[in-house]
Parts: structure tokens; sequence; C-alpha cells
């Protein structure tokens, strides 16, 4: 059976990357659903990825249009391939996410009620840096969603939206904002887990300050994540008092991993990583106030200053009239 649903994948690769792995991935997903790749990979990459990838396969270019409205490379691929989409439910997502049909299914099947719908990431693989980013995701879960790598979408809300802004680096929270601004249900859908693929160690701490920085996207959020550092500077806690905190985090993990289904994913050791990324957020948080001051953070060869905009300022606006254009402030 084939679903009558777009994958959208926005790529871009500098280096060789794991095509034949991904191609693989790519021949079973295109029997259940129309596949279409939009690739900003430099041309001996694009050329490779096209002899790889399986004849049912669209494979395209970013769109010159979307690639002028901005600096954020995953957005450009994700409005060229919703223009060019042939159905109206699709699902957008990384070079990481791995479907199973059944979670593909089901997926689908909320946006029949849902504008978007946020499913939950979980490593398939565990090397200790995906161990590391899992103490981010419980704790994520134990106090509301976490943000995945993937989303589901209907193609009209989002293009009636005028799309949305290619100048956010937090990108699917301002796809999220966006739909929420023009009227649009999201569904986040905790409790359906799809499989994403680690990145290396090197990618991993080359994201330590970027991922803080998304956090201008949430005041509330970054401040107290600012709070960590002075607290921890001006208490001067003893080594006890250390233990019954790291104590504390661990049990608020252990929540999120309970939480709606989680231990099925979620292995029993994963909150005790929640302490150390808890710390890590603590010092790069202000690191990422320190390249705020900059005019932004680095992020493909430039910088970004813009995290995402508030879903006030997105209905203030109106969202079809801004697309791919920086509002004032967050």
């Amino acid at each position: 059976m084939r679903y009558a649903a777009e994958y959208i994948l926005p790529l871009k690769w500098t280096d060789k990357g794991p095509v034949t792995e991904l191609a693989s991935y790519l021949r079973e997903l295109v029997r259940w659903m129309d596949v279409t790749v939009v690739d900003g990979s430099a041309d001996p990459f694009f050329e490779r990825h096209a002899d790889a990838f399986p004849a049912g396969v669209r494979h395209l270019r970013p769109d010159p249009g979307a690639v002028r409205q901005g600096g954020n490379g995953k957005v450009q691929g994700v409005l060229t391939g919703l223009s060019a989409a042939r159905h109206e439910r699709v699902i957008i997502a990384d070079d990481d996410v791995r479907y199973g049909r059944d979670e593909a299914e089901r997926l689908l099947g909320l946006l029949d009620d849902a504008d978007v719908v946020r499913p939950q990431n979980y490593f398939a693989r565990l090397p200790w840096h995906a161990r590391w980013d899992t103490g981010r995701t419980l704790l994520n879960r134990a106090f509301a969603s976490d943000y995945p790598g993937t989303l589901g979408v209907r193609r009209s809300t989002l293009l009636s939206a005028g799309g949305y802004c290619a100048h956010a680096l937090f990108e699917n929270l301002e796809l999220i904002r966006t739909v929420r601004a023009a009227g649009g249900v999201e569904t986040r859908a905790d409790d359906l887990f799809v499989a994403r693929l680690p990145c290396s160690s090197r990618h991993f701490l080359g994201q330590r300050v970027r991922q803080a920085y998304d956090s201008f996207a949430q005041p509330g959020r970054l401040t107290v994540e600012l709070s960590l550092l002075p607290a921890i500077l001006l208490a001067r806690p003893t080594a006890r008092q250390l233990a019954a905190a790291g104590l504390a985090v661990v049990a608020l993990a252990e929540l999120g991993r309970r939480r709606h289904s989680g231990a099925a994913v979620f292995g029993p050791a994963a909150p005790l990583w929640a302490p150390a990324w808890l710390l890590e957020r603590a010092v790069c948080s202000w690191l990422a106030v320190a390249s705020r001051a900059r005019d932004g953070v680095r992020y493909a060869g430039g910088r970004m200053r813009l995290a995402a905009h508030s879903e006030r300022r997105l209905r203030a606006n109106g969202t079809g009239r801004q697309r791919g254009v920086e509002l004032p402030g967050n």
C-alpha cells in the first residue's frame, strides 16, 4: 500500500557522507510514498547523490527564490520541497531520521486532524555523545515535549501562511509557531517514536553553542539556563549539595523517560546523563550570549542572529506577508 503523502528531505553535505546507507533507506521509503530530496550540496556531491539514489526519488536543487529568502539551508530545502510536493500530507525529515512504515502511517493518520504533528526522536545507536544528548531529550519530556528532527505538516496550511522564515536558526520551532499563528492545530505525539542516527562526535561538539543559542527563542528557558552557572559559582555548594542536585536532575530525567511510554526506547541508564548535559548548557548559554553580542551564532560559514520569532509577533505581523523576511526582534 502506498500513502498519498510526500516525504521531503532537505540535504546539504560538504563531504561524501553515508550516501550508500541513505540510498538504502530511500529505496525502502519510496515504496510507501513519494520522496523528494532537495539537495544543496556542491556539484560533485550532488552528482554522486543523483547516481546513488533510487530512480523513484525526485532529486532537486533548492529553488533560487527560496535561497534568497534567508540563510537557513534546511528551510530553503523545505520551501522548495513544499512548492513541488504532490500531496497535502507531508513529512519533513533531516537526513539522519529513519522512519519505519508503522511510524510513517501513524504520523500521516494524525495529519488528518492536525496541521502540524511533532513526534519524538530517539537514537538508534548510542555512542557517548548520543547518550549525553538523550539527557536533554528526557529533561524536555519531563516538562513538555522535545523538538525532533522531523515534523508532519499539511502543505496547504503552511503555504497559505506564506511558508516560514529562512532567517530563523531554530527552524522547526519557527515552522510550528508559524502554523499555530496561522490558526493551525498542533498535535504533540510524544509516544510516536522515530529513530535517528547519531552524528559524529566532532559534529556534536561543534553544535553545543549553536544549540544553546536556540533558547533565545524561549526567554523563560533562557533565563533559567543562564541562572545556573552564577548560582553554582555564588552558592559554592558542598559536594553533598552537588550530589543532591544531580540526583534531582536525574529524577526529573527519569520522569521524562517514563512519560508517554518513553521507557520503550529510552534505556534505564539514560537519565544518568542529564546532569552532564545541564552543566554543559550552563556554560554554553553564556557562550551563546557572547555570540549574540557578535551579531549572532556561527552557522554555515556566516552568522545568524534570529533564533525564532515569537508566535505573538508572527500573529501581529501576519505570517502570509512575512515569508522569508526577518521581523524586528524575536
